[in-house]
């Protein structure tokens, strides 16, 4: 039985004509299987579990697919990779990580979204992409 996030990436790569090649749903899989953010050599050691002996590019490709196409998000403090959580896939993420345990939890802070929208429509910038990363302590480690 297919995942609803494999459901949803083969849908996505349907509508959009994309190709869904066996390495980047495997990554896809990797990353929304990880119980934390997964750097990109940890996903290439599980591909490689998958597929005889993978090529770094075969692993990097599919994550940036994945990536551009917002299913899943980089963590650029952690150089680690996590799959979207949200209902719907989208550019911008929030994200609270505990200094304890290393839980990474992603947020979504409806008002800053409309701040930033703001003050780039004021300063004429066009946007690529953003992340908050909010570090502390979770509850539990508190």
């Amino acid at each position: 039985m297919k995942s609803e996030l494999e459901k949803k990436a083969i849908k996505f790569c349907t509508i959009n004509k994309h190709r869904l090649t066996e390495p980047r749903l495997l990554v896809l899989k990797i990353i929304s299987a990880s119980k934390k953010p997964i750097k990109a050599y940890e996903i290439l050691k599980e591909l490689g579990k998958k597929i005889k002996n993978p090529k770094p590019p075969t692993a990097y490709r599919a994550i940036e697919f994945w990536c551009k196409s917002n299913f899943i998000h980089r963590i650029e403090s952690l150089n680690a990779y996590s799959v979207c959580n949200s209902e719907h896939f989208h550019s911008g993420s929030q994200y609270m990580i505990c200094k304890g345990c290393g839980v990474v939890i992603e947020s979504h802070f409806g008002e800053i979204q409309k701040v930033i929208k703001n003050i780039l429509k004021k300063n004429t910038f066009k946007l690529s992409n953003w992340n908050l990363e909010i570090n502390g302590v979770c509850s539990k480690c508190s």
